[in-house]
């Protein structure tokens, strides 16, 4: 068992800080071919998350700690919509369909999220990212 409390997340934020990519992933399943792929991500504010998108799998996030915008986009880049995830404001998460290009900007220092995905883990190729 795996206890999820402030210690655990702390420790993964402090991580987040020190690495260049202010970013920072703690996976809650074993092996990377599991078909569930269950993680943590600590997000630091000037984290570049590339507008990307899973073919294969719908993607959700909650927001544990912090703030955030989820930014969806189309084939072209161009805008089409930009929620906030902020407990605070009662938005606690979203689920982003497969093939949907999106990316997120984190607005608070220590935000954590908690992701979901379909398995097994596939890094992403230049065709998912525009």
């Amino acid at each position: 068992m795996k206890i999820i409390d402030s210690e655990l997340l702390d420790g993964i934020c402090k991580q987040a800080k020190e690495n260049p990519r202010l970013r920072m992933n703690y996976n809650l399943h074993t092996e990377l071919d599991e078909p569930v792929q269950r993680l943590l991500n600590a997000l630091e504010p000037g984290t570049e998350i590339p507008v990307h998108r899973h073919r294969h799998s719908d993607e959700t996030y909650l927001v544990i700690r912090g703030s955030l915008f989820v930014i969806l986009f189309d084939e072209n880049k161009k805008l089409l919509n930009k929620v906030l995830l902020d407990p605070k404001e009662g938005t606690y998460g979203v689920s982003v369909p497969a093939g949907q290009w999106h990316s997120i900007e984190v607005l608070e220092s220590d935000t954590v999220i908690f992701e979901i995905k379909e398995g097994p883990y596939m890094a992403l190729t230049s065709e998912d990212i525009l």
